[in-house]
Formats: structure tokens, sequence, C-alpha cells
């Protein structure tokens, strides 16, 4: 009697193919997050020397007690982003010419200037945080 024998097959899994793969998934992915910026706010500080900037087109400021004022006028913070879009629509000019200053004295928390910023970034506006001179110890 002559029975076959069969022939077993062991299959096998090549893992070169798998490492290119993910070494070309790698290297994508490392680049493009270069590409990727963080949510920011992009700031033009004045350095503190005696150097005079122009006028501002609009200012802001906050005090301690978070009271606001727009060019002087005092504003309520739900009110804020209003005016200070009634204010750039008053000047019929390009928002993205229009700089904002952020006044802001020394013991106003953060959040309260950063609120601004956040105000002038959705309106697409320019912005300084307004500085006092550094004055030399003597």
């Amino acid at each position: 009697m002559g029975l076959k024998r069969r022939v077993r097959v062991t299959p096998t899994f090549s893992l070169a193919a798998m490492i290119d793969i993910i070494f070309l998934l790698l290297m994508f992915f490392m680049l493009t997050s270069k590409f990727v910026t963080p949510n920011a706010l992009n700031l033009q500080l004045p350095s503190s020397t005696s150097k005079t900037m122009a006028s501002p087109d609009l200012a802001v400021s906050v005090n301690r007690s978070g009271e606001y004022f727009v060019d002087g006028v005092r504003v309520r913070k739900e009110n804020l982003e209003n005016a200070v879009a009634a204010k750039i629509r008053a000047k019929r000019e390009d928002p993205k010419q229009i700089t904002l200053t952020v006044v802001a004295e020394k013991t106003v928390p953060l959040d309260d200037v950063v609120y601004i910023l956040d105000i002038a970034n959705r309106l697409k506006i320019k912005t300084i945080l307004a500085t006092e001179e550094r004055r030399s110890e003597r």
C-alpha cells in the first residue's frame, strides 16, 4: 500500500517588513510634529529701556480689584470683548494693523491678563504688554 505522506508547511512570519513600516511611521510622525505649533499667544514685549513707543491704537487696562478699562472707560468683564470689537470697528482699519496695549498693575492675577490676551487673539489683533522702565539702582 502506497500511502502518501502529507508534506506539512510551517507558516513563517517575517518581521522585516513590519519593522520597515514602523520605522517609516515613526519618521513621519517625528517630522510632522515639528510643524504643529502649540496654542500660544504671540506677544510683542517691549524692552524696558528708555525707548518710547508710538502711541497705541487701543489700550485695555486692568487694576488689582478686577476692573477693566478700554481707553480709560470702565467696562464690565462680560462686555470687554464687545467693547474692544466696537472700538476696532470704529477705527475702520484692518484689525491686523491695530495694536492693543495691555496695561496691568503688578498685583493683578495672571488670569486677568490672559483673559485680555485671549480676546485680542480671537479678534486677530497684535498685543503689547506695557511695562515700566527699569530704574537703575545706585
